[in-house]
């Protein structure tokens, strides 16, 4: 079944824009004379009030902060009644919570809830991980709108406060249905005739498409990746700096896929049998034995290896996978090797231990939106046979029939097999997206008065981050020149030597003698790390590490190095707790009520609530000397609202030393964190405290519970900064930095009242 997805925006001034934009909004939730539409077929999922589970496919309206859900498309049937509609509160939090079995077909879920009251709740399902992207997109851009109406005076917060929220958890008024068996619930690949099988037009009018960003990862890669061959149009690698640690060779194959990254993920996803005999040579029968959470599975399957040696026997194997989804779009799929001992090894067979590997997709932007989908396939994964240094340079064929190289192969497999079945694009990627130009104009009076204030909590009820600012940012891009990726190295080489570090007298006041901070007065509960040495510490590294957005970056997408970060760190707190903590600021004992830490002119406190048992806090302690300038960048973001500072507060990760695989898991690009998770703030006196719920996203909890089970051996550096939007924002810089090396977890702290 194909799902559709119409985006429009209205001005009550004229005609609706088209060609993909969604611009006319600004940061504080869009111009008012711009009314935002977004709607298209969903799964709506619930429990009825017999206690039955309920798949039904509906078509979900958004218009400006108002959602309405339709069982007909209201432009084909006039006169449809919605069978629910509601305001989109600012409160509304979306969660992305991943893949899930329903009827016998696998769905994309999105759940809602208000982070006032998480007893309203809901859920909607997608058909593709980049529908729901989309869906994300909408409704970020729905509480923008709610969160401009706030702005606009005490009437607009009045007429909010009496409309409802939409509820998607609750049953609809006045009708109750109770389904009677399967045949009664919509079964995933049936639905209305004209969406099936349409043609794929996803990103020929998409603004997620027409938002570039900068070639490669926002930190300085530590991998010196070589090309040692290249095999059926796939390229061969070999990190030459993992090669000196004398831990095994870390090798990757790369190849570029004549499809979106949407559709490659869906193939290497599935277990259908028929689907891997055509790509996957080898792996055989596969099937799922558990699914841990909408991100995590695990997998059983058997290898038949006489087909690279007649003396091998059969084998059999159990992995779990888990994988992401990130904001620039690229997905992470990661293998581990895993021990299930409700499955035995099958009669005849052999258990190994598959070899750990990542696969990562990301799309790969054109000059064109006409230009067909194509996307960059990494499989990277750790070898430690001696017969590859032989291979690479032609003295060995024996390696071509190993596990290793097999697995390699599968990327290979994968570009031939696409690209020899162009239908296949048309089935996992249901999402056909429009933008329609309409001459109907309604005002906003109009269009509140035409939704009404009833609940509506099927569809919407939120606070994170919107991306008005991001709308605006990319349809400014439409109308410049567009960079293509594959600048020369040269201009690459240029950008890095190039340094970004912050403008003191615009950010701070240069009018007030500044303070000497010295990290000896302030205590954390985490040492202060004496060396590169050192373990169970942190330290304050520079910003040359960081890939950040330059001066011209709306026009060419250009980074530069970071310079050394604004604020200063003078400490660290490593906390242990029963459940999570906020406030930490107001607490007694905190650094901020102390005597030295009052005299500071301003101090920002970011707390990682770390999910896990039991629980941890790590608090970092930013400091300016200075008073901060109330019309600077970070003046407007501490005293800006929490939608503005959810859509600007960014951090860039940097495994420096660990696990290859943790690398992979925790990533190298930059994360808008108020998108990816709950964020919380406390603006007081001297300080501002950003409390960040790392488990309030399941992907985040994955990823933490990973990087947990190797923290002791892990140096991680941590970039904090405020995203620049604007011309004059540019170019970025540095907030914070912070190195926290090989931490032990039972190092932490109680937290005593």
């Amino acid at each position: 079944m194909a799902s559709q997805i119409f985006t429009k925006v209205k001005s009550e001034g004229g005609s609706s824009e088209s060609g993909g934009s969604e611009s006319g909004a600004d940061e504080r939730g869009g111009n008012n004379n711009d009314t935002f539409e977004y709607f298209g077929w969903v799964y709506h999922l619930g429990v009825n009030s017999i206690g039955h589970e309920y798949c039904h496919l509906r078509f979900l309206y958004i218009r400006g902060k108002y959602m309405e859900m339709y069982k007909r498309d209201p432009h084909e049937n006039p006169g449809t009644k919605p069978i629910r509609r509601g305001v989109i509160n600012h409160t509304l939090m979306v969660e992305e919570i991943g893949r899930r079995r329903v009827n016998r077909g696998d769905l994309y879920v999105l759940r809602f809830y208000n982070r006032l009251d998480e007893s309203k709740r809901g859920e909607i399902a997608c058909a593709s991980p980049g529908e729901v992207r989309k869906w994300m997109e909408a409704f970020d851009r729905a509480k923008q709108q709610a969160d401009y109406d706030l702005s606009r005076g005490q009437s607009a917060r009045d007429k909010l406060k009496l409309e409802s929220e939409i509820n998607l958890a609750g049953h609809r008024p006045r009708v109750r249905r109770y389904a009677h068996g399967l045949k009664q619930l919509i079964r995933i690949g049936q639905g209305p005739e004209k969406l099936l099988r349409q043609a794929s037009n996803l990103g020929s009018n998409s603004e997620s498409d027409v938002y570039f960003e900068a070639d490669g990862a926002d930190v300085i890669e530590a991998h010196e990746w070589k090309c040692v061959r290249t095999l059926d149009g796939v390229r061969i690698f070999e990190d030459m700096a993992n090669k000196k640690t004398g831990k095994g060779v870390l090798v990757k194959a790369v190849g570029v896929v004549e499809a979106s990254a949407d559709t490659v993920f869906d193939v290497l996803l599935s277990l259908d049998r028929r689907r891997r005999y055509e790509w996957d040579t080898l792996t055989g029968d596969v099937e799922l034995l558990e699914s841990l959470d909408g991100h995590c599975d695990v997998v059983y399957g058997t290898l038949d290896l006489r087909k690279l040696s007649w003396w091998q026997s059969k084998r059999d194997f159990v992995f779990s996978r888990r994988w992401f989804h990130g904001q620039d779009g690229t997905y992470t799929i990661l293998h581990f090797p895993t021990e299930y001992k409700k499955r035995p090894p099958k009669s005849g067979y052999r258990r190994i231990k598959m070899i750990a590997c990542s696969w990562e997709i990301s799309n790969i932007s054109t000059s064109s939106s006409l230009s067909p989908a194509r996307c960059l396939v990494t499989l990277i994964l750790e070898i430690r046979s001696k017969g590859w240094f032989k291979w690479k340079n032609n003295e060995f064929s024996k390696f071509e029939r190993t596990l290793p190289f097999g697995m390699l192969s599968q990327v290979a497999g994968l570009k031939e097999y696409i690209g020899a079945n162009p239908a296949l694009t048309f089935e996992s990627s249901t999402v056909v997206v429009h933008s329609k130009t309409s001459g109907v104009s309604m005002s906003s009076n109009e269009l509140e008065d035409a939704i009404g204030s009833d609940e509506f909590y099927d569809a919407t009820d939120g606070d994170s981050s919107s991306s008005d600012e991001e709308d605006d940012e990319a349809s400014n891009k439409q109308d410049k020149k567009v960079k293509l990726k594959n600048v020369s190295w040269a201009i690459a080489s240029l950008a890095l030597k190039k340094t970004s570090a912050p403008d003191i007298s615009k950010e701070l006041n240069p009018d007030v003698p500044p303070l000497t901070l010295d990290p000896s007065q302030f205590h954390g509960t985490m040492r202060h790390g004496k060396g590169e040495g050192d373990s169970d510490c942190w330290s304050s590294p520079s910003g040359s590490g960081f890939m950040i957005r330059g001066k011209t970056y709306l026009k060419d997408s250009t980074k530069v190095t970071g310079g050394d970060p604004l604020l200063k760190l003078v400490a660290v707190d490593w906390f242990k707790v029963d459940e999570c903590i906020t406030n930490v600021a107001l607490h007694p004992k905190c650094l901020v009520q102390s005597e030295a830490g009052k005299k500071i002119p301003f101090i920002l406190i970011i707390n990682l609530e770390v999910p896990a048992k039991p629980n941890y806090s790590l608090v970092l302690y930013y400091a300016a000397d200075r008073p901060v300038n109330k019309n600077s960048l970070l003046g407007k973001f501490i005293d800006g609202t929490d939608s503005f500072r959810d859509s600007r507060f960014k951090l860039i990760p940097s495994i420096i030393e660990g696990y290859w695989m943790v690398k992979r898991a925790v990533g190298t690009k930059a994360c808008l964190l108020g998108k990816a998770v709950t964020c919380n703030y406390l603006r007081q006196d001297n300080f501002l405290e950003i409390d960040v719920d790392i488990g309030s996203s399941s992907v985040a909890r994955g990823v933490i519970g990973l990087v947990l089970g190797y923290v002791t051996s892990l140096v991680v550096d941590l970039a904090i900064l405020i995203e620049a939007k604007e011309e004059d924002e540019l170019p970025e810089y540095i907030l914070g930095t912070v190195r926290l090396n090989r931490v032990k977890v039972d190092s932490a702290v109680p937290l005593e009242g």
